[in-house]
């Protein structure tokens, strides 16, 4: 009898440590603790939650963004329980301020360990609304803006022999849909640098993260520009965003995230939606593409000059978009102060 109690507690306990070898595996070993982060676009949205969850581990934390009072609502937020975090006001698509972003970080809290590039804007609408602009501005915040923000950080990581960048692109930097256009293309050309510079950048120690989400539930839809027909493009595009078969919990986003940058991982892509229609396309671009054609002519059209005006989508409610149908936007706004 006992030495069946014997083998029955030591099967349990190599049960229990192999469970715990799997979940720090999962997890991975970097831990956070100590570190400096910047997480660009940290006021709001998913940048909010991946500081939340870094405080929370302990890492020292600087967010920018343009707007100085949001900004202060969440410095106060992320401070309130002792976190180290330094907020600073920065237009991330001047090459200059995002240099002196690098330089104030590093010297007010030390060399930068983990460098998030989340910033971003979400222009949507019809093609025949879409202007140079819109790209320009996607293409200046998704592109440019990580570029000048990696060249900032890499000397300091390449020096120290190591270091970790997390780049916030999107499945629709691997799959272009209908009514995104800037969005898709920018994001594209931030999956195509990151997997660039992830190649070249291992032999020295540094790891890039290109993270590819599909919809997410962060509050963020009342601030994306819509064009087009205005109250009917937003209710669509806060629709999708809030159903829960389609869009995934934000905080849980952010954990996966900051695991995959744990373990260095090359790529992430989150929810199974994303996931499915990623995969899809891999094996057949051609019928995607017919597919999503078809999708298109579900979504709103074209209308008058109008249309080509940019309206941020919380000037483009409808009781469409207010109905019980984006709830959990709604409630997501409020915790992730996007209002």
């Amino acid at each position: 009898m006992k030495s069946q109690t014997r083998n029955t507690l030591l099967a349990t306990a190599a049960g229990a440590l192999l469970a715990a070898t799997l979940y720090s595996n999962r997890r991975g070993n970097y831990s956070l603790a100590g570190r400096v982060v910047l997480i660009t676009g940290g006021s709001r949205g998913l940048g909010l939650i991946l500081a939340r969850q870094a405080v929370a581990e302990g890492a020292r934390v600087a967010i920018c963004a343009r707007d100085a009072e949001e900004l202060e609502r969440a410095r106060l937020e992320l401070t309130q329980d002792g976190g180290q975090v330094l907020a600073l006001v920065r237009n991330l698509t001047d090459a200059n301020d995002v240099h002196t972003l690098v330089r104030e970080v590093r010297e007010q809290l030390g060399s930068i360990d983990v460098l998030v590039n989340n910033a971003g804007i979400i222009t949507a609408g019809p093609l025949d609304h879409i202007e140079l602009r819109d790209y320009e501005d996607s293409m200046d915040t998704h592109f440019w803006a990580p570029l000048h923000a990696m060249q900032a950080v890499l000397p300091d990581m390449r020096r120290r022999g190591e270091g970790r960048i997390v780049n916030i692109a999107s499945v629709g930097g691997k799959v272009a849909v209908p009514h995104l256009a800037p969005y898709c293309a920018s994001k594209f050309a931030l999956v195509g640098l990151s997997e660039a510079y992830r190649a070249e950048l291992k032999q020295y120690g540094v790891l890039v993260t290109t993270v590819c989400p599909g919809l997410m539930r962060t509050g963020s839809a009342r601030n994306a520009i819509v064009k087009g027909q205005h109250k009917k493009e937003y209710a669509s595009f806060i629709i999708a965003d809030s159903l829960p078969g389609l869009s995934m919990n934000a905080d849980s986003a952010g954990r996966q995230i900051w695991n995959a940058c744990r373990r260095g991982e090359a790529e992430v892509i989150l929810s199974l939606p994303a996931k499915l229609l990623s995969g899809f396309h891999g094996l057949f671009p051609g019928t995607t593409a017919d597919v999503l054609s078809w999708v298109n002519r579900t979504l709103p059209g074209p209308t008058n000059r109008t249309g080509d005006q940019r309206r941020f989508g919380h000037e483009s409610e409808s009781e469409v978009s207010r109905s019980w149908l984006t709830a959990l936007t709604r409630k997501a706004e409020k915790q992730n102060n996007e209002r």
